[in-house]
């Protein structure tokens, strides 16, 4: 299972393949189907650049969204070229990002040895500063807020500019902390994963000089993926692609990343960017058999806003895909096991690596879990706790950081207490303190131990903690990382602090022993990276690895993930569960739009395309959800379908619930949805303004109202809701009632019994 299946027995490209492959100058946009070979076409195009135009390939930037498609198209690079493809700039957007920031850091406040601050050490500063600033955390959660500066920033909205825009208490809150974010970031060396966009293009824009030298550089710009583009994204491509080479590769049909700021204008308005621009469809897939292709056809057929394309199999008639409807989520699952086992012994060549089971929410995944244990059958997750992201890699990392960055206060605040020390919270408030009133970072006040407030003893744990960090850091130059990392054990004592801390110490230290093997191989990873340290070059690619990088499909285990963790992957065998309305499509806070609703039926077609051999779609006629079980809805995807699309089951259970029942069409013995009737509108993602829900970990009983809805209750009277918080029957909403006598009150959605639409 790759990336981008091969085109097997052939090592010729089909009509269109070439036809992208031989463009020579000018605007290019390649649709891309599912599993029609665009890997290839962007390889062969790279080689054909080099070996057939003479074009260097240091003026050659091919840009991805994953480390792990970026290695593999270097790799075909250099095995088309039969030599390194020396100079060839291939990486993701967030790693031509980083290189660019490191080349012109003086630029933007930094220096070249800044460090990227992951999501949790983004949220970790957002804390700190609404501490300074005297925000609570019990009134806006600081994970709100730095998902709201996040998606500010991927706007490529300014500090200012969000201020201006604020209209609420909490935009308001947030601005004050956005501001004070960007000055302590600038003062601890250091960048969000978004800031690897923004101040690209910041430099870009505000540097007309630096933006031609790089243009006339990469006289050639290919992108991948490029549905998946933000707006930040997009402006980075137009920047350097300013001579009109540009060459992307994208498929609108597989643009699900809406919610996090990708734009499908992108794609679908190629040509407004590029007035001569070609385009060529490749329709042609080597993934999948007829009968999946046919059913994604149908599915992806129901959306409006699309270029329009028919993937055309090239492989023999298969299985039928098969629909199920089974009795609630345990009978769901038992059927998906049942199934597993069945087709495994029916044929040995299927490992339990073979087959993925895909769902749209992480809560989906218990009762499938559940049952796989019972069974004794080994899965994994993908999508959960990350290598990098385990508390002891993380531990370790943070001195990686410090030692490489002294002004990184968060790594210093981490590295203190790994291992602990006796240096305690009320400690570290007067280090930061005398930080901040010198206008040094941490690492300094700490080792000007005599002139802080503090006890005696406290005052030698922290001088000893700053030599050992300066004698790592005099030592560093000369070591390789993973010496570095022996080196940090070894004088921390973390081992055996971790052995005494820990019940699980000895499997939390093979994780780090990982990480030193994984340090080990970044001294042959250089090349490309002229001028950057070992330490330096480490840590960015340890920040900027994702979940689809960390996958391995041929583990022998059964995959568990949601559809967007799926894209880009493929399995023999797959299944998508729970095609129920207000799950898939998924209803958030109470609303849906034309637009969202046919993001959810291009992540349904995702899933439907990384199936190869055999694909099943089931749903539930009951699932529990917050604690009871409640009737379900077949997705309104599936009655969208043709019966003879599929072939269609019912588990026992099914039967003996509902002996008459169609599998989809007779809508009529189904109970209505329990969400509110469907309105259109403005796009919504429901945010709890105390919490920011991933979108992976949305309900389908996401709240029916939203924030800033004008509502009426009968012994309050009317206001504002300004909150909105719980799921299901414990949804609740909190709103300032314009009665100054009544106030802000939090009430229960389910006992308020709220009237919508006062004025």
């Amino acid at each position: 299972m790759s990336t981008d299946t091969e085109i097997a027995g052939t090592a010729a490209l089909n009509q269109a393949q070439a036809e992208a492959v031989a463009h020579d100058d000018g605007a290019l946009l390649v649709i891309a189907g599912a599993g029609s070979g665009k890997t290839r076409v962007l390889t062969e195009r790279i080689a054909r650049l080099v070996r057939e135009r003479d074009v260097p390939p240091d003026r050659i930037l091919a840009v991805t969204f994953t480390n792990k498609a970026a290695g593999e198209m270097r790799e075909r690079v250099a095995q088309r070229l039969g030599r390194e493809p020396r100079g060839l700039w291939i990486g993701t957007f967030h790693a031509v990002g980083a290189r660019l920031v490191r080349r012109y850091a003086e630029r933007v406040g930094r220096t070249s040895s800044f460090t990227i601050y992951d999501t949790d050490d983004a949220e970790a500063l957002v804390r700190r500063v609404m501490d300074d600033l005297g925000v609570s955390p019990k009134q806006w959660s600081p994970r709100a807020v730095a998902g709201r500066i996040s998606d500010a920033k991927n706007a490529l909205v300014s500090p200012a500019d969000f201020r201006q825009a604020a209209r609420d208490d909490f935009h308001r809150a947030t601005a004050l902390v956005f501001e004070r974010m960007e000055q302590a970031l600038e003062r601890a060396n250091a960048v969000t994963f978004d800031d690897l966009l923004t101040l690209p293009v910041a430099i870009l824009r505000g540097e007309p000089a630096i933006a031609r030298s790089l243009s006339e550089r990469f006289r050639y710009v290919l992108v991948d993926e490029y549905q998946d583009t933000n707006i930040a994204q997009y402006q980075l491509v137009k920047q350097l692609g300013a001579h009109g080479n540009v060459f992307v590769v994208g498929d609108d049909d597989q643009s699900i990343y809406g919610w996090r700021g990708a734009d499908i204008r992108n794609i679908l308005g190629f040509e407004r960017d590029f007035p001569a621009a070609r385009v060529v469809r490749l329709e042609e897939n080597y993934r999948s058999t007829p009968a999946i292709l046919d059913f994604a056809n149908v599915v992806i057929a129901g959306n409006e806003a699309r270029r329009g394309k028919t993937l055309r199999a090239t492989r023999p008639p298969g299985a039928p895909v098969t629909l199920l409807a089974a009795a609630d989520d345990r009978d769901e699952a038992e059927f998906v096991v049942d199934e597993i086992l069945t087709l495994r012994s029916a044929d040995r060549s299927l490992v339990l690596g073979s087959f993925a089971v895909l769902y749209r929410t992480n809560a989906q995944s218990r009762p499938l879990e559940d049952e796989l244990r019972k069974r004794a059958m080994p899965y994994r997750l993908i999508g959960q706790v990350r290598f990098y992201e385990r508390r002891e890699v993380r531990d370790i990392v943070a001195w990686l950081r410090l030692i490489a960055n002294p002004a990184d206060d968060e790594a210093f605040r981490r590295a203190i207490g790994a291992p602990r020390r006796g240096i305690g919270g009320a400690t570290l408030a007067v280090v930061a303190a005398a930080a901040r009133a010198a206008g040094t970072p941490m690492l300094d006040a700490a080792r000007s131990v005599e002139s802080l407030s503090v006890r005696a003893a406290a005052k030698n744990l922290l001088a000893e903690f700053a030599a050992v960090v300066d004698d790592l850091r005099a030592s560093a130059p000369d070591m390789a990382v993973d010496e570095l990392l022996e080196e940090i054990l070894e004088r921390t004592g973390y081992p055996d602090w971790l052995r005494g801390e820990e019940p699980d110490a000895e499997d939390r230290l093979a994780n780090i022993e990982s990480l030193v093997e994984g340090a080990a191989e970044v001294r042959d990873e250089l090349e490309g990276e002229a001028g950057l340290a070992p330490l330096d070059l480490f840590l960015q690619r340890i920040a900027l690895v994702t979940s689809a990088d960390e996958a391995d499909p041929d583990e022998g285990a059964v995959t568990l993930m949601t559809l967007h963790n799926a894209k880009g992957l493929e399995y023999p065998v797959v299944f998508v569960t729970g095609l129920e309305d207000g799950l898939l499509p998924l209803v958030r806070g109470g609303m849906e739009d034309a637009a969202g609703v046919e993001e959810e039926r291009r992540l349904f077609y995702v899933g439907i395309t990384r199936a190869e051999d055999r694909l099943y779609v089931t749903h539930a006629q009951r699932r529990w959800r917050n604690g009871q079980s409640m009737p379900s809805m077949p997705s309104r995807f599936l009655r969208e379908v043709s019966p003879d699309a599929a072939e269609t089951r019912r588990t026992l259970r099914a039967r003996a619930s509902a002996p008459h029942r169609a599998v989809w069409h007779d809508d009529s013995a189904w109970p209505a949805p329990t969400h509110h009737t469907p309105r259109r509108g403005t796009p919504v993602v429901w945010e709890d303004a105390n919490e920011k829900v991933p979108v992976d970990d949305e309900s389908q009983d996401a709240p029916m109202y939203r924030v800033g809805e004008r509502v009426r209750h009968v012994r309050f009277g009317s206001g504002t809701i300004v909150e909105l918080g719980g799921q299901g029957a414990a949804a609740k909403a909190r709103i300032d009632f314009d009665d100054e006598s009544v106030g802000r009150k939090t009430l229960m959605l389910a006992q308020a019994h709220l009237e919508r639409g006062w004025e």
